[in-house]
């Protein structure tokens, strides 16, 4: 870090922690941790067995292909949100904007299942619009969830339950993936195409999201009471966008920007990769939801294992050594999921695609996991909320240009007479600059 980062300091000695290490009870015999951990898995779970369900559907029920249109919605609000949400995340405490957040889901999640039933009327536009509104409550979710854990635990603590938040989150994701095809498949009887009264039972599948957000909402609230970190805040137009504090963070802080744009271009390259596999899964290999769903949740068993590989190997706590191995990873197994065949004019067909899929898992793991812990530890304590709002914004918009990414590569095949497998190529062609370019020098980061 520049030697006239003086941001740091200003913060270290303004920001007194509500609680001293002392106070404090062991990781896993934590309430407080315990309940954070429960409540992101149960949130990461949700999002992904609601929005997974409208992709399926948006298979089944249109010619066109409308999981980019499904993509760009849910990323939207993030863009909109995610500063005022950082905003928030500072200026109260975060704990309360977590339990308030989760409140909200509730309200969301029956909002989707009243969309589903009311599917024959409204048509897909009402799910969008719910998609939307859950896409806000996990904006206003996000900063507060990242950045409550330098607040509430032992410094000794983080890089432990920061494995452990994102091993649970990509848990969630797995999840959350698969459940949605066995759902799906039990409402349609895995059917290639529904009419619109067999996607309002829909609503069966999706009553369960709003018994998973009570869950939720109940466990937030063993979250340990906090103050907030930066009372002093006060509102501003900049706040909706990038506040001019963040920004001269950043201006200050070159490490922490180009970190910011790798995880942007990972985003975009997970963004495409999601709505690839789906098409792949549905069109080419024509094996239905719950298989698709399957090996959309390959992915993240292989994340889970990646960062268990990533949290051995790595010799500090942002061992960017690691992360380059899985960017290599990334793009060679994503090249081999792409080669052509007699199985569906694929070469390795289901079976060996799943074990390719959690290999490219556990790549992303080895690139996600020190790039992440990075981003939450790097920024002062009174900053750590409105810079990771900065960086969901960020992310999300790379998840936008995803969408625009993989309708134009969607387009390219089908135009070509091509199968959907080749997009896995393209794919890869994205994250090669990032493997070839992008080698920062490890550190032991400041909490």
């Amino acid at each position: 870090m520049s030697e006239n980062y003086d941001l740091r300091d200003q913060f270290d000695k303004a920001v007194q922690p509500t609680v001293t290490s002392g106070q404090l009870p062991p990781l896993m015999s934590d309430r407080s941790f315990i309940g954070m951990t429960v409540t992101q898995f149960l949130g990461a779970f949700n999002d992904n067995l609601f929005k997974q369900l409208m992709l399926l559907l948006s298979l089944k029920v249109a010619v066109v292909d409308r999981q980019p249109l499904a993509m760009l919605v849910f990323s939207v609000p993030f863009l909109l949100f995610s500063g005022y949400a950082g905003f928030l995340s500072d200026r109260h405490s975060k704990r309360s904007v977590i339990v308030a957040s989760k409140i909200a889901e509730i309200f969301v999640m029956l909002l989707g299942m009243t969309a589903f039933l009311v599917y024959g009327k409204l048509g897909f536009a009402g799910l969008l619009a719910v998609l939307f509104l859950m896409g806000t409550q996990s904006a206003f979710f996000g900063p507060g969830k990242y950045g409550i854990l330098p607040e509430m635990l032992r410094q000794e603590d983080l890089p432990r339950a920061n494995g452990i938040i994102l091993m649970t989150t990509f848990l969630a994701i797995i999840f959350g993936t698969a459940s949605a095809g066995f759902l799906s498949s039990y409402v349609t009887g895995d059917a290639a195409n529904v009419d619109a009264a067999t996607a309002t039972q829909y609503w069966r599948a999706s009553a369960i999201c709003v018994l998973i957000a009570i869950v939720g909402a109940g466990t937030s609230l063993a979250i340990r009471r906090l103050q907030p970190s930066s009372p002093q805040l006060r509102l501003s137009a900049s706040v909706f966008a990038v506040s001019s504090d963040t920004l001269k963070l950043l201006r200050q802080d070159r490490p922490l920007v180009t970190a910011l744009l790798a995880s942007c271009m990972f985003w975009m390259l997970a963004g495409v990769t999601q709505q690839a596999v789906n098409s792949f899964g549905m069109h080419q290999l024509e094996i239905g939801d719950d298989k698709t769903s399957i090996l959309a949740a390959s992915i993240g068993i292989g994340i889970a294992l990646g960062a268990v590989v990533a949290g051995r190997l790595s010799r500090s706590p942002t061992d960017f050594r690691v992360m380059n191995w899985g960017a290599w990873g990334m793009v060679i197994f994503l090249g081999l999921l792409a080669l052509p065949g007699s199985q569906h004019g694929h070469l390795w067909g289901f079976s060996w695609s799943i074990g390719l899929l959690v290999v490219v898992g556990i790549s992303t793991g080895m690139f996600a996991i020190p790039l992440q812990v990075f981003l939450q530890s790097r920024p002062p304590m009174g900053y750590k909320g409105r810079l990771i709002a900065a960086m969901n914004q960020a992310n999300f918009l790379a998840i936008v240009l995803s969408s625009g990414v993989y309708w134009g590569f969607d387009l390219l095949v089908r135009q070509l007479g091509w199968n959907r497998s080749p997009i896995f190529a393209f794919t890869a062609l994205i994250m090669l600059p990032v493997a070839i370019f992008y080698r920062p020098k490890s550190e032991t980061v400041k909490p």
